[in-house]
């Protein structure tokens, strides 16, 4: 089972936007630097964006420019603002430990879908 969880996923029309959310333990949180990932339909996971502990980032380029991600340690959540929504940011979404954590991440929990079609 999923140490995160996440929300906020919807079908948009292109050019949209949508804010996730995701919330783990304050462990977690207090440890870890987080990552946004998203599995396109039949393909793997690919990060999206990642937050170091002291909140520098980093953007796939697809989304440079149109995602922003951020961290609220109080609140124990991780936020995803997407804006101009493109049909092929359609996937599942994820949220786990950064990517330098390589195989040490958690296991995947259920994920939020967005859809993005006209």
């Amino acid at each position: 089972q999923g140490q995160f969880v996440e929300s906020g996923g919807d079908l948009v029309q292109p050019g949209e936007s949508l804010r996730l959310s995701c919330t783990a333990s304050e462990m977690i949180f207090k440890r870890y630097s987080l990552g946004w990932y998203r599995q396109p339909p039949g393909q793997q996971h690919e990060v999206v964006a990642d937050i170091t502990l002291n909140e520098k980032t980093n953007y796939a380029n697809s989304v440079n420019g149109r995602f922003s991600i951020s961290r609220d340690n109080a609140k124990n959540t991780m936020y995803l603002q997407m804006n101009n929504l493109k049909p092929e940011d359609t996937g599942v979404y994820y949220c786990n430990l950064g990517p330098a954590w390589g195989s040490y991440k958690k296991p995947w929990g259920q994920g939020t879908q967005v859809t993005v079609s006209s």
